[in-house]
């Protein structure tokens, strides 16, 4: 690949801290296979995977080839295949020992110079922090001592996953060391919800339909929903969960990016940070939250034992490394408002939650009704809401629902649904969010990752809630798994004559 100069551009090289853990085989390898599938990984790139295991490059290729098997949206092809494994690099070194990072340096010194045929020259880097949060600070303090956020003629960029810190004091500790090394335009603060499709077409639903632009504020919206319930329970991750509970989990991260960017006003341009400017005045024009509102518009929940899907499972309090009294909440629901000129007075309605009778993430914005005249002047004839529902997943799709004649009556009006899904299952799967957000990387756009300033804004209003919930005395559990949550997340909404819509 040549440039205009005929130099050979920079090779780029992904390094993977966290080599053999769950999220690289289940999600990184995955979609940088599914890149190359689509032929949108650049052709000089090569990845090296970092972990604590004795292993060779086949060894290692060996047990990404059978992840793939698992978890590829593409089935495998050999020819395919072939092009990632050669790519693919193992090294062992444990990366609290300061001294790996120098002999890290060196091979993607090495590796850079096959990669460029010997012209030699720095490598684009992508370090990708696939561990646990505890460990970010130490392999930054790496990477800086031994020089390899320096590229003089090419870039360094960092990429961690959430959570960012467990509060805003932590974060703000976190955020301060990796500006010490990496600038902020080179740290990407993954949300893999924002790489999700129907995310991403939020904004285009918005921005590019007069229909419903022309009607999105409170002078035609009653209340707009957010509700992400899955059937899971907490798994494996128990001493993670113990430590982060579903206001952190959830709600502090993709929650709030999720209603930033539907509540945002339209951007001056799809430059990233004119996106990023919008979506953070969304988050500080949320109400603060008083004594009161946080008495009367914060639900905590905990899942006991009870079956899904035929199945018995456990109570929280039952699962692996989690303590039988423990008080974390694994459900929450939440009335705020965002106090701006477009949307004040018109509620939003905030729900999630593990091991909930379904498992679906959806946003729902619910038109306000007509008067009660002319056609539903007849008590027979019952005023539907008008609906735009945005599936996020499982299913993936806008329907709208609106009312209509029934045509095999004379007068009654019947509500109707229009499915604009955007899957079809003869056009092939849909990209994956992980492949989406490394390809941004690739290519320096940010728009979907978090910038600092939204991260500090989302933790200032989280540790509030956060704060109440640690000085309540909760009766925990307080709904059966299988079930779709306490009883006092459906009171929420109906003292205010509503209720919790599922599509």
């Amino acid at each position: 690949m040549k440039t205009n100069s005929g130099l050979q551009k920079p090779a780029t090289i992904m390094v993977i801290f966290g080599g053999t853990g769950d999220l690289t085989h289940r999600k990184l390898m995955p979609a940088l296979y599914n890149l190359v599938y689509d032929k949108l990984l650049p052709e000089n790139f090569a990845v090296v995977s970092i972990g604590r295991r004795d292993k060779t490059d086949d060894q290692y290729r060996n047990d990404v080839y059978e992840a793939l098997k698992k978890y590829s949206r593409n089935k495998i092809d050999e020819t395919q295949w072939n092009k990632l494994k050669n790519i693919i690099f193992y090294m062992k070194f444990d990366f609290t020992d300061m001294s790996g990072y120098e002999q890290l340096k060196k091979t993607l010194e090495d590796l850079s110079s096959k990669l460029s045929n010997g012209c030699g020259g720095s490598c684009n880097r992508i370090y990708y922090l696939a561990v646990a949060p505890e460990h970010f600070e130490t392999i930054v303090q790496g990477i800086q001592l031994s020089g390899l956020a320096s590229n003089h003629d090419s870039w360094a960029r960092l990429v961690i996953e959430k959570p960012f810190g467990k509060d805003l004091k932590t974060a703000m500790a976190l955020n301060k060391k990796l500006l010490e090394v990496f600038p902020e335009k080179n740290i990407y603060r993954i949300d893999h919800y924002l790489g999700k499709e129907m995310i991403q077409n939020i904004m285009v639903l918005r921005f590019c339909n007069s229909v419903f632009e022309s009607l999105w504020s409170n002078k035609f919206i009653d209340n707009i929903q957010i509700s992400i319930c899955e059937k899971a329970g907490v798994g494996t991750r128990g001493e993670y969960y113990e430590s982060s509970g579903a206001m952190r989990d959830m709600v502090q991260n993709h929650i709030i990016q999720i209603l930033s960017l539907v509540a945002m006003e339209p951007p001056v341009s799809l430059d990233t940070d004119a996106i990023r400017t919008e979506k953070l005045k969304v988050i500080q024009a949320i109400e603060d939250f008083t004594p009161d509102i946080l008495r009367d518009n914060v639900v905590f929940g905990q899942y006991g034992r009870g079956i899904i899907d035929g199945e018995t499972v456990p109570a929280y309090r039952e699962e692996k490394k989690v303590s039988p009294n423990s008080t974390t909440e694994t459900f929450v629901a939440l009335k705020l408002h965002v106090n701006n000129f477009r949307w004040a007075g018109t509620p939003f309605y905030i729900r999630t939650g593990k091991r909930m009778a379904i498992a679906s993430s959806e946003i729902v914005i619910q038109f306000k009704p007509l008067p009660d005249i002319l056609y539903f002047k007849d008590r027979l004839h019952l005023q539907e809401p008008n609906l735009l529902v945005i599936k996020i997943q499982p299913n993936v799709g806008v329907f709208f629902q609106f009312n209509t004649r029934n045509f095999n009556s004379h007068k009654d009006i019947v509500s109707t649904k229009m499915d604009a899904s955007q899957i079809n299952r003869d056009a092939g799967n849909t990209p994956e969010a992980y492949e989406r957000l490394i390809y941004d990387i690739l290519r320096g756009d940010s728009t979907l990752f978090s910038r600092w300033d939204e991260v500090e804004a989302s933790w200032k209003f989280a540790d509030r809630i956060i704060e109440y919930g640690g000085k309540m005395n909760f009766n925990f559990p307080n709904y059966d798994a299988g079930t779709t949550g306490p009883v006092k997340a459906f009171e929420l909404l109906a003292r205010d004559g509503r209720k919790w819509l599922n599509i």
